[in-house]
């Protein structure tokens, strides 16, 4: 795999961020460049990557100089305020694009990389473009992800299969930063990851665009460890249900607007089949509450409420234009 960047976004979470920049330095390959977003611009976190990039730098062969004449593996990015997962991920992969990588495998900082998670993902970078490798929850066991998003509705679907039998790998049309590879072709075609969702949907979307372009795949191999661990409830023998903030069930609803004004563009939006995705989306939310955080029950009701009203404004707003690509 040539020039392949490892983008990490962090917020606040110097503890998470140290074990993830641990497993990074037993990689058995060295990556390019690892480029950590940093949504606080801790000094804390500052001092780690000043460590973390004398580390890696006596660890592996030193590189050439990349685009922007820089040497050192590690690259900090403090920004000025929290962009969310978004911003962060639209921010890293910017950079990465700059200095030259030609891969990138994005991830949140509440991961662990396995030993051979790139050398496994590189296996495949002759089959696809976008390459979503499998992960271990926190608990251990796997951690079933839905890589199919049903257009109509605009939702996951909730009964995508989740075994590997009789299939090498599964064509996907969405992504997930927590552990996608995409190639420079991804970030030429499509531009960047969108800032505007702050978090939630922001990955679905851009594996989406990426796979109206080029070829997204799911492959069973286990490339990357959940260490967080989530409060949940057990659907069925393979899923979950997991709790979540206010603020997440708000972008929830409200980013739906983005959704919508995406699948317009690819001609995939149906108007009616939509509502009722949307009217799903909600009352699954609902269950979330009732079952996961029942404190929640009016705040979360309520946030979700402003949700659904800012994303009618989104899909209203006649100057919205998707990220344009930066081939």
């Amino acid at each position: 795999m040539d020039r392949p960047a490892i983008v990490i976004v962090t917020y606040k979470r110097q503890d998470l961020l140290a074990g993830l920049l641990a497993s990074i330095e037993k990689s058995t390959v060295a990556p390019w460049r690892i480029v950590v977003v940093d949504n606080e611009g801790s000094p804390e976190t500052a001092r780690m990557l000043e460590r973390f990039s004398d580390e890696v730098d006596e660890l592996w062969p030193a590189t050439g100089p990349d685009a922007l004449g820089g040497t050192s593996r590690a690259v900090y990015v403090p920004m000025a305020e929290n962009t969310g997962g978004s911003g962060g991920f639209s921010a890293g992969v910017e950079r990465a694009h700059a200095l030259g990588a030609q891969w990138f495998w994005v991830m949140d900082d509440d991961v662990a990389i396995e030993p051979e998670g790139l050398a496994r993902l590189d296996a495949w970078t002759a089959q696809a473009d976008v390459i979503q490798g499998c992960r271990y929850d926190f608990d251990g066991g796997p951690f079933y992800w839905q890589y199919h998003l049903w257009l109509p509705l605009g939702i996951y679907n909730p009964l995508a299969r989740s075994s590997f039998e009789g299939e090498r790998f599964k064509s996907a049309n969405v992504m997930c930063f927590e552990g996608a590879l995409f190639s420079r072709r991804v970030v030429d075609t499509c531009g960047l990851p969108d800032p505007r969702f702050f978090i939630y949907w922001d990955d679905a979307v851009y594996g989406y665009v990426a796979s109206r372009h080029l070829r997204t795949i799911l492959v069973p191999d286990f490339v990357l460890r959940r260490c967080r661990a989530v409060k949940n409830v057990a659907v069925g023998s393979v899923r979950q249900l997991n709790s979540t903030s206010d603020m997440t069930r708000y972008y929830i609803l409200r980013n739906r607007g983005y959704i919508a004004r995406y699948l317009q563009r690819y001609g995939d939006y149906r108007r009616i089949a939509f509502g009722v995705g949307t009217a799903l989306t909600f009352a699954k939310e609902l269950i979330r509450i009732v079952a996961v955080d029942r404190t929640s029950l009016v705040s979360g009701i309520k946030r979700m409420v402003e949700g659904w009203r800012d994303a009618r404004t989104i899909y209203r707003d006649p100057t919205w234009e998707p990220m344009p690509p930066l081939g």
